[in-house]
């Protein structure tokens, strides 16, 4: 494990590990409550940036695929979703046309620079078939105030 690797192993358990469960509960509800009328059962679905898996792990789809450098994702996300321990803004491991569904939450703002956002970007279009949709949510930085910069990678 390098360097890179051992700080996000850090940074998730730091962040993330005391509330592990509460997240895996809310993202259910958000996901049977709302998400999962927006993408179809049979959808091939890639979570950019999917940490622990809450969203992918919890949504109903054909294929499902998660993206994110952390080494330990792995170790949270269902059997059925296959994981690309990748740099986003790197080709993806996917054909064109290949996905019907890109969901992001709270992933955009981490990415190094404009660069980096716009190959990540247009690797998701290029993987989205043509009537595919992007769903990506972000932080209302009006409404965190500065909690928002509590973070460093923020």
């Amino acid at each position: 494990m390098d360097k890179s690797q051992a700080e996000l192993l850090r940074i998730y358990d730091r962040r993330f590990a005391s509330a592990t469960e509460y997240r895996r509960r809310i993202w259910q509800v958000l996901a049977e409550d709302y998400f999962q009328r927006l993408i179809p059962p049979t959808a091939a679905i890639l979570d950019l940036g999917c940490g622990y898996g809450e969203f992918i792990n919890a949504i109903r789809a054909g294929a499902k695929f998660g993206m994110d450098l952390n080494p330990s994702s792995q170790s949270h996300l269902a059997p059925e979703v296959t994981l690309f321990q990748q740099d986003c803004s790197q080709r993806w491991p996917l054909g064109d046309g290949h996905l019907d569904v890109v969901f992001t939450s709270n992933f955009f703002e981490h990415l190094p620079d404009k660069a980096s956002l716009g190959r990540t970007i247009e690797e998701a279009f290029r993987c989205l078939k043509a009537d595919g949709q992007l769903i990506a949510l972000g932080p209302n930085i009006r409404l965190t105030g500065g909690r928002y910069w509590d973070f460093w990678d923020h």
